[in-house]
């Protein structure tokens, strides 16, 4: 069955238009859930066409689904964004308006890598108080990273951004320009993986593999081909953020003149977390996530739950063959506790 949507528009905070696609056959007055895409992606991230994605799993379960695309997805105008920004302006007023049109004063949210982030600094701040339950995949208050991509946002990172303010992995399908064809070239003799040269795009964008966001073998051909079309702009001021972050071993504001993180002793959290990680994953190391349990265990004991899941990386927990097989009961099990 193919997921039809409805798109509600929303003003942020600082007067960036986003929006909010709200699945046409959830169920009238399920609980809802708030899926939250990563980096240079959109809400569409979680509707490959497998044989049952992980909105189609809400679906069925009674849940109430909405996607947002907040100021890093590709339906929105590019901008020069970073993570305080869209944890400050933009995921609070997501949470409000799907309370709004629910009714609902409580809701459980689903985020994913740099969605992940933001949305957690959003909690870490206070802003989001109507969120009770959060599933975190991939990388939440503890960005590590393999050293290869330490690296490349050291080294590499300076000097695209004097040629460039932003990438894009389209380029891989048409390239407008002589530096983007001249990227292009690098990344087909960098990236020797069988993957498309999107695919291989993002492996060079977003992480330290080959390829970097997923495992090959949990995808099948559909998803390959599918995924292309899923990424664009990313601005190189995220790296910048995410670079002082990496630093850090911690979520830290996007300031020189200020040694606050976004992990305090005394955090105002008011939702329980359950974090997701793959073993394999080349963009953000699975430690990411158990840093972050530990840290959630220390300040809110007994609460909190962590999952590695051994045979996956970063994209394939929604995009995989069999994630609705070996990962979305786990999250569905999750959801109905709270």
């Amino acid at each position: 069955m193919v997921n039809e949507f409805e798109t509600i528009s929303f003003l942020t905070q600082d007067g960036v238009t986003c929006n909010l696609k709200h699945l046409k056959r959830s169920k009238s007055g399920g609980e809802p859930v708030l899926l939250v895409h990563g980096a240079g992606v959109r809400g569409n991230i979680f509707n490959p066409p497998t044989a049952k994605n992980l909105i189609t799993t809400l679906a069925e379960a009674g849940y109430d689904v909405w996607l947002e695309n907040w100021r890093g997805s590709i339906e929105v105008t590019p901008n020069e964004w970073d993570l305080d920004k869209t944890a400050r302006y933009d995921h609070p007023m997501a949470v409000r308006k799907v309370v709004e049109l629910t009714g609902y004063n409580s809701i459980k949210a689903i985020i994913h890598c740099q969605g992940s982030t933001s949305f957690m600094i959003s909690v870490m701040l206070g802003l989001v108080p109507q969120v009770k339950l959060i599933i975190s995949n991939a990388v939440s208050l503890h960005p590590i990273v393999p050293p290869y991509s330490v690296f490349k946002l050291n080294v590499f990172v300076p000097v695209v951004k004097l040629l460039f303010r932003y990438l894009n992995p389209q380029w891989g399908l048409k390239a407008p320009g002589i530096k983007e064809k001249l990227l292009r070239l690098i990344v087909k003799a960098t990236h020797r993986e069988k993957d498309t040269l999107v695919g291989k795009f993002v492996s060079f964008t977003y992480g330290a593999g080959f390829p970097a966001l997923w495992e090959l073998d949990n995808l099948d051909k559909p998803t390959m081909d599918w995924i292309q079309h899923e990424f664009a702009n990313v601005p190189l001021t995220f790296f910048a953020h995410i670079t002082r972050c990496v630093k850090a071993g911690v979520l830290v504001p996007n300031q020189n003149d200020t040694p606050t993180t976004y992990a305090p002793d005394l955090p105002p959290l008011t939702a329980r977390v359950v974090l997701f990680g793959g073993r394999k994953n080349k963009c953000f190391l699975a430690e990411s996530q158990e840093r972050s349990f530990d840290y959630l265990q220390r300040v809110d004991p007994g609460i909190h739950r962590l999952y590695i899941l051994e045979q996956y990386s970063h994209l394939d927990v929604f995009l995989g063959k069999n994630a609705h097989h070996d990962v979305f009961p786990l999250m569905l099990q999750e959801l109905s506790q709270l």
